[in-house]
């Protein structure tokens, strides 16, 4: 179960890595339309496109790789009067069989809808660029992927008293 387990991370791991690349793209991309826009006075017609795909695709590899490190914000009054081990397993059940079904479902049409866009060739409407989706889509899918097998890891690890981190709480 650890092999496994450690599959997923590095693979949580190497989508963080990707995330922090698209950061380096989202960031470069404004400067030189900035620059573009203000000192040529020659606007690009892809840096809207470039900076709404980039951020939610940087938001959604990064998501992952978040929860691995248990870095989402909770609000844990309730949780703060419950025993450690019902804590845990309460987590645990609660990561497995509710929050990972939801999300797997989420991967699953975030796939279905890749995969139409790349048979479609559908482009960004709304855009005078017109890129095509299905990239931003895959994007996407592969993080909603990734997040679902993490949040069978954590509520696993949960389960095996192995996630002793997750209970430490911040006054």
């Amino acid at each position: 179960m650890n092999k496994l387990f450690g599959i997923v991370e590095a693979f949580t791991r190497l989508l963080a890595w990707a995330a922090r690349l698209v950061t380096v793209v989202l960031v470069a991309s404004m400067i030189y339309e900035v620059v573009a826009r203000y000192f040529f006075g020659a606007p690009t017609i892809w840096a809207f496109d470039i900076s709404y795909m980039a951020t939610g695709v940087l938001f959604v590899l990064g998501a992952a790789y978040t929860l691995k490190e248990d870095g989402h914000v909770r609000i844990d009054f309730l949780a703060q009067k419950m025993n450690p081990t019902f804590r845990r397993w309460y987590e645990g059940l609660l990561f497995i069989f509710v929050i990972a079904p939801i999300f797997a479902l989420l991967s699953k049409f975030a796939v279905e809808k890749t995969w139409r866009a790349f048979l479609t060739s559908e482009v960004e409407m709304v855009s005078p660029w017109a890129p095509l989706m299905w990239p931003f889509y895959a994007a996407l899918a592969l993080g909603l992927i990734a997040l679902t097998m993490q949040q069978i890891v954590h509520g696993l690890r949960l389960l095996m008293g192995e996630n002793e981190k997750s209970f430490e709480l911040e006054a």
